[in-house]
């Protein structure tokens, strides 16, 4: 795995148990949540990136 993909699993396991932990989520609707969260932070750091290379 791509050290950028490990960072946005890290992050968004992270949010995740932030979510567990407030009872946002609970572990029978984990697996529905977790992509879409997911999906927010990579398509977040994915923008990020553009638009740092745009910049330059």
């Amino acid at each position: 795995m791509e050290r950028l993909e490990k960072e946005v699993l890290q992050v968004s396991k992270e949010i995740a148990v932030k979510f567990i932990e407030t009872q946002r989520i609970s572990p029978t609707n984990f697996a529905e949540i977790f992509p879409n969260v997911y999906k927010v932070v990579l398509e977040t750091v994915m923008a990020g990136q553009q638009a740092l290379e745009s910049k330059k």
